[in-house]
């Protein structure tokens, strides 16, 4: 996939569930932003929640969200992250199983895909309180494509008061 000349705007949902959480967490966010063509990306506080789905005895997870600039294609985005999903241990045994790092990317400047490697924008973006309450820190007044709605609102609509733990 080619790389881009000028950068665009793209948000992470990043979430763990196994081992020290925050500093896994935090350490993908490092080696992410050594990443060659990402700059400038801003977090959100980590939000503990419980698991969706998945098996029942998983423990609960810290989510956070993140936006960055970056050249790279929303192909090498994704690359990038799966890498730092395998660097950090994670182990794909079962869908919404526990992991000790999940990182999707949720929405890319300009970018819709639709293919078995990559959805963009992200089938669960606006269904998540987990993902959406984070990243309303982040950009609050950013549209949502399917609703319509703002993340701040999106988040409100499905229970969100500012408190996710």
């Amino acid at each position: 996939f080619p790389t881009r000349r000028s950068s665009d705007l793209a948000f992470l949902g990043l979430g763990s569930n196994l081992g020290d959480r925050s500093q896994i967490l935090c350490g993908a966010l490092e080696l992410l932003a050594l990443t060659e063509g990402v700059h400038e990306i801003k977090c959100s506080a980590w939000h503990e929640t419980a698991p969706v789905g998945g098996p029942s005895a998983q423990g609960n997870y810290l989510n956070g969200a993140c936006d960055l600039m970056t050249i790279l294609s929303p192909e090498q985005l994704l690359a990038r992250c799966q890498e730092l999903e395998l660097l950090f241990g994670r182990v794909r045994l079962e869908a919404n199983g526990p992991r000790t790092l999940d990182i999707d990317v949720l929405w890319y400047e300009g970018e819709e895909r639709m293919s078995a490697a990559l959805q963009l924008p992200h089938p669960g973006l606006e269904e998540r309180v987990f993902v959406l309450a984070p990243l309303s820190e982040l950009a609050p007044d950013f549209v949502l494509e399917r609703s319509g709605e703002t993340v701040a609102a999106r988040a409100a609509a499905l229970g969100f008061t500012g408190a996710l733990s």
